[in-house]
């Protein structure tokens, strides 16, 4: 799963949000790391919505532009929480070579 579509999913994980939220939150989650620009977030939805990973939850015409909100489908929880273990399985795996690497560095720096 692409870096985006991980940060579109987990901001959808509280509530329904439009376009302009979702690009806030993605934002706000990542530590401003990715940023959304409008033209693709919008095909990201659509892209989402197709594999029926989100759902349009509504529609509200607010100054005469239509807003669509979007909510995280089942299937979308489940590839979220999917890819979350995967990601926690990668960086479980890092951290025990990295402290293995770690110990051996040491003893051979002790050995020196």
């Amino acid at each position: 799963m692409q870096e985006p579509t991980f940060y579109i999913l987990t901001a959808l994980t509280e509530h329904p949000q439009h376009g302009y939220g979702i690009m806030q939150t993605v934002a706000r989650l990542s530590g401003d790391r990715v940023t959304l620009r409008a033209g693709t977030l919008y095909a990201a939805l659509d892209r989402l919505t197709t594999e029926g990973l989100l759902a349009v939850d509504r529609e509200e015409a607010l100054q005469g532009r239509l807003r669509r909100y979007y909510r995280l489908t089942g299937a979308g929880s489940a590839a979220l929480r999917a890819e979350a273990a995967r990601m926690h399985a990668a960086a479980s795996m890092a951290t025990a070579r990295l402290r293995a690497h770690d110990g051996s560095a040491a003893a051979a720096e002790a050995g020196a």
